[in-house]
This record gives C-alpha cells, structure tokens and sequence, in this order.
C-alpha cells in the first residue's frame, strides 16, 4: 500500500477502495491506514492540494468542477476552501479568458450572442462560476 501511495497522491477513500480488493481483516486495514498516515504516505491536505494543481493548471477545470470532484472522494468543504489557495486569482481569471477566445473563436456561422451564449455555457461546463466568466468577458 506503500507503493501506491508513493506513485500519486492518494486520499483516504482511494486506499481504502484499493484495500477492498484485498481480503483483509477491520483490524488490518485500521493498522494499515494507521501506519500509512504516521508514515506520511497518506495525507488529505497535500493530496487536495496536488489534485487542485493538476485540475486547474493541466485540465484546465474550474473551482465549481473541482470541489465537486473532490467532495465524491469524501474531502471536506472545510479542507477544499482551505487549500484553494494554490490557485492565483490572475491564473484564474487568465484561464477562463484564454479559454472564451479559443472557444469563440471556433465557432462559425453564429451571430455574436449564440458565440456569446455557447461560450459561456462551455465555461460554466468546465467548472467556471458564472461571476468570474462574465467578469472576464466584460473586460
């Protein structure tokens, strides 16, 4: 269990999914998590944080799609709003107006307010809240 948690950042929920494919005692799997948490092999806030990095700054997805992802893997609101910290509001911003132009762009055949519209709803898709799309779009 070591191992896997060594290869990627893991959450509780993820080694314990992967702990149910081995026919394992409570008790072990107790000693098991224990061990991988004292070990630091297992830690809830470096994974949010490492898994809201790699959302926003490789996918490209929004605060909304992000917490949402990260509540099924059974993370606190408390742990999510806490570590949303590791994306600058600039990149943020930045991101939502490089996607809109790139969207936009390809769109063909469209007046202004169904490129608009098509746009916005594509953003809001990808996780983006509503407020800091129009923000953009405004500017």
């Amino acid at each position: 269990m070591a191992n896997y948690c060594v290869y990627q950042d893991r959450c509780h929920a993820e080694v314990e999914q992967k702990m149910r494919e081995f026919v394992l005692i409570p008790e072990a799997k107790e000693e098991i998590l224990l061990y991988l948490m004292k070990e630091n092999y297992l830690n809830e806030e470096r994974f949010t944080r490492s898994y809201i990095r790699g959302k926003f700054y490789i996918k490209s997805w929004g605060k909304t799609k992000i917490k949402m992802h990260l509540k099924q893997k059974g993370i606190t609101e408390k742990l999510i709003s806490t570590c949303f910290d590791e994306i600058d509001e600039n990149d943020y911003l930045n991101i939502i107006n490089k996607i809109y132009e790139n969207y936009e762009s390809k769109l063909k055949e469209l007046n202004n307010y169904q490129k608009k519209s098509k746009t916005i709803k594509y953003l809001l898709n990808k996780g983006f809240e509503y407020d800091s799309i129009l923000q953009v779009i405004e500017n």
